[in-house]
């Protein structure tokens, strides 16, 4: 069973962000198999984490998987003082959690679990699995801009990695294009965009790799993933 940095783990499972873990550790709050946690160590469900006097256990709850159509103006976050968060969408009393993000404006197929192994298998960088979406941005890309995305722009954090591009619609108002990606960086469509002279008006993330969003649950509604749909991701 993969292990992950114990920051990046509790934070999945809702303990709280990385900063605030990473300070729990520097306290002497959190012990992992009863011994102080330092900074970096892995971790994964099998181990006994202590946090702040409390054993937290991924493990003892009934692992659920769902299948969310985000809304705009919802987060993608455990919890948010300011803000409504994807987790509030949906109606389960157990310590849910999104796999990955979508920000705050963009709507589309977003899953959440309490199964910390499942997430990493979809985030990992080696997993290298290829995010689709639908974009309308404004303006005329021509082939140039659609060879740029294709080939990979420079970001202020560097080259990305080259995409799928296919052109529905290019008029002088607006364009339409699917963009498949398989890196996760923050808002990094809207940056690509943005990049080749364009600006994002509609943003909607179609499939994660082969599973698709199911086009009969209405923005805000989820569902349970299938069997088949839980075991095509955990065959990534």
């Amino acid at each position: 069973m993969e292990k992950t940095r114990i920051n990046k783990y509790l934070a999945a499972i809702g303990i709280g962000s990385r900063r605030k873990i990473d300070d729990l550790i520097e306290q002497g709050e959190i012990f992992v198999n009863g011994e102080r946690a330092l900074p970096g160590i892995v971790v994964n469900e099998e181990d006994k984490i202590i946090v702040s006097g409390k054993e937290i256990s991924a493990k003892a709850e009934k692992k659920v998987y769902y299948m969310l159509n985000k809304p705009q103006k919802v987060v993608c976050a455990v919890s948010d003082e300011r803000e409504k968060t994807v987790v509030q969408l949906i109606n389960d009393n157990r310590r849910i959690f999104p796999v990955g993000r979508l920000d705050m404006d963009t709507e589309g197929l977003l899953i959440l679990t309490n199964d910390g192994d499942l997430y990493n298998k979809i985030i990992h960088p080696r997993a290298e699995v290829y995010k689709t979406y639908f974009v309308r941005c404004r303006g005329n890309l021509n082939s140039e801009k659609i060879e740029a995305l294709k080939n990979g722009v420079e970001l202020d954090d560097g080259i990305t990695l080259p995409a799928i591009v296919k052109v529905f619609k290019s008029e002088e108002k607006f364009s339409e294009l699917e963009i498949s990606i398989r890196e996760g960086r923050n808002r990094q469509i809207r940056r690509m965009i943005d990049k080749v002279g364009s600006r994002v008006l509609y943003l909607r993330r179609n499939s994660i790799g082969k599973l698709k969003l199911d086009r009969e649950l209405k923005i805000g509604e989820y569902r349970e993933l299938t069997k088949e749909e839980l075991n095509y991701l955990y065959s990534l």
